[in-house]
C-alpha cells in the first residue's frame, strides 16, 4: 500500500485532480467579479449565471434577499425579469445548491437621450452661453458633446461643463447672421443630437448695472443723484457703449417717471418732496436696436432732503426752571406767515377782473355810440327824402 501511495501514477493523478480544481476556483473567482447591466425601462432583462454554462441549480438574490420581482428562471439559470421598474435596480447574485456564489451583477434601468431643450444667452459681444434640459428623463449618467458655428464656418468646440449643463463660446463670429450649435447626449443605452439656430444680435441682453446708488441732493427737495456701474461682464466699454433707462416714482404709486441717459450719474429733477421713492435702471446696448433690455436692477429706496433751520446756539431760548420747554408742530401753530404766492395769485386775479370790466365799458360806449350813428342815418335820410317830395310838389303845374 505504500507502494501504491508512492508510484508516479498515483502522483500524476492527484496533480491532475489539484491542478483541475485549482482551474474550477479560478473560473468561479472570474464569474464573482461584479459588473453594471443596462437595460431598457418597462422591458423585459436577462440576466445570466456568470459566463460559463451552468447545468446546475441556481437560486437568485436581489440585493442579498431572495424576494425577486416578477420573474422567470431557465434550465440554464438565467434570470428573466418580465416589465421592470425602478424597484427591479439593484445587485443580483446566483448561488449553487450549496449556496456558493457564483456571479453577481449590478442592474441600471433607464432610457436612451431623446431630443434637449436649448436656450442661449448673450450676456455681451464676446460670450454664449448654451444651457440644456432633458426633454426625457433618462434616469442614467449622460456625456455630452457640443459643438457650435456661423453660417458657413467650420464647426468650433462649445466649451461644456456637465454638471451645469451647459457650454461657452467666446469670441463668437457676431457679424454672421445664423449661428448653429449642436449638442450630442450619449448613455450606455444610446445617443441623440439636437441642432439650435439663432441669431446673437437678437439674443443680446446685458447683464443689469451694478452698484446702484441714490443720494439727495443738499438743499434740492425735489431732485436725486442717481449713480451706477457698467456690468462687470460687458468689459469694453468704448468699442460697445450702452444706453440706460432710469425709471423712477413715488412709493405707492401706480405710475413711473422715466429718463433715458448714456452717462453715470444722472439728476432726478422732478422728485415728489418729502415723499420716499423707488428708482431702478436697465441697460440696453446702443449700437444694436434689436437685442434686448437687461432686467432691472432691485429697487433703491430714498427720500429727497428734507431742510429742517435749527437755530443758533445762542439763539436758543431758555426757559426757567419751572417750565418745560415744548416744540410746537408748523402745522398746529397759530402764527401763520405771510404767503407771498398766495398773495400774487390774489393780486392777479384782481388785474384780470379790472381788464375784464374795462373790456365791457369799451363794448358797451362802442355799441350805443354805433346805435347813435345809425339813427342819426336814418333821420337824415327821412329829412332827404321828404325835401325831394317837397321840390317835387312844387314843380308841377297848377
Amino acid at each position: 500500500m505504500p507502494g501504491l501511495l508512492s508510484s508516479p501514477v498515483f502522483l500524476t493523478v492527484i496533480w491532475f485532480l489539484s491542478w483541475s480544481l485549482h482551474c474550477s476556483s479560478a473560473q468561479i473567482q472570474s464569474d464573482e467579479v461584479s459588473g453594471i447591466q443596462y437595460e431598457h425601462l418597462d422591458s423585459n432583462v436577462k440576466l445570466a449565471c456568470g459566463t460559463s454554462q451552468i447545468t446546475i441549480p441556481v437560486v437568485w438574490h436581489h440585493n442579498h434577499s431572495s424576494a425577486l420581482p416578477w420573474h422567470t428562471v431557465t434550465s440554464d439559470g438565467t434570470l428573466t425579469l418580465l416589465h421592470v421598474n425602478h424597484s427591479a435596480q439593484g445587485n443580483y447574485s446566483c448561488y449553487d445548491n450549496k449556496g456558493l456564489l457564483l456571479h453577481s451583477v449590478n442592474l441600471r434601468l433607464g432610457r436612451p437621450p431623446g431630443l434637449l431643450s436649448i436656450s442661449c444667452q448673450v450676456p455681451n459681444h464676446t460670450h454664449v452661453r448654451c444651457s440644456w434640459m432633458e426633454a426625457v428623463k433618462t434616469f442614467l449618467p449622460a456625456k455630452y458633446n457640443a459643438s457650435f458655428r456661423g453660417n458657413g464656418q467650420e464647426w468650433r468646440p462649445c466649451i461644456v461643463d456637465i454638471t451645469q449643463r451647459h457650454c461657452d463660446v467666446y469670441d463668437p463670429a457676431f457679424w454672421q447672421t445664423i449661428h448653429t450649435l449642436r449638442v450630442t447626449e450619449a448613455n450606455a443605452l444610446g445617443s441623440e443630437t439636437t441642432y439650435v439656430r439663432f441669431r446673437l444680435h437678437e439674443l443680446l441682453k446685458p447683464d443689469p448695472p451694478e452698484s446702484l446708488l441714490v443720494k439727495e441732493l443738499e438743499g434740492h427737495p425735489k431732485r436725486l443723484n442717481v449713480s451706477w456701474n457698467f456690468p462687470s461682464s460687458w468689459p469694453l466699454h468704448d468699442a460697445f457703449p450702452l444706453v440706460f433707462h432710469i425709471r423712477y416714482r413715488p412709493h405707492g404709486s401706480l405710475y413711473w417717471s422715466e429718463i433715458y441717459t448714456e452717462e453715470s450719474p444722472a439728476i432726478i429733477l422732478d422728485a415728489l418732496a418729502g415723499h420716499l421713492h423707488q428708482v431702478q435702471v436697465r441697460a440696453h446696448d446702443e449700437v444694436n436696436s434689436e437685442s434686448q433690455w437687461s432686467e432691472w436692477t432691485p429697487l433703491f429706496l430714498i427720500k429727497p432732503w428734507e431742510g429742517y433751520p435749527t437755530p443758533k446756539p445762542d439763539e436758543e431760548e431758555t426757559f426757567p426752571d419751572y417750565v418745560i420747554p415744548f416744540i410746537t408742530k408748523p402745522e398746529t401753530s397759530s402764527a401763520k406767515s405771510p404767503k407771498p404766492g398766495l398773495e400774487d395769485e390774489g393780486n392777479l386775479g384782481l388785474v384780470i377782473l379790472l381788464v375784464l370790466f374795462s373790456v365791457v365799458i369799451l363794448t358797451t360806449v362802442l355799441s350805443l355810440i354805433f346805435v347813435v350813428w345809425v339813427r342819426q342815418r336814418r333821420r337824415d335820410n327821412v329829412t332827404k327824402q321828404e325835401l325831394t317830395s317837397m321840390v317835387k310838389m312844387k314843380s308841377m303845374p297848377i
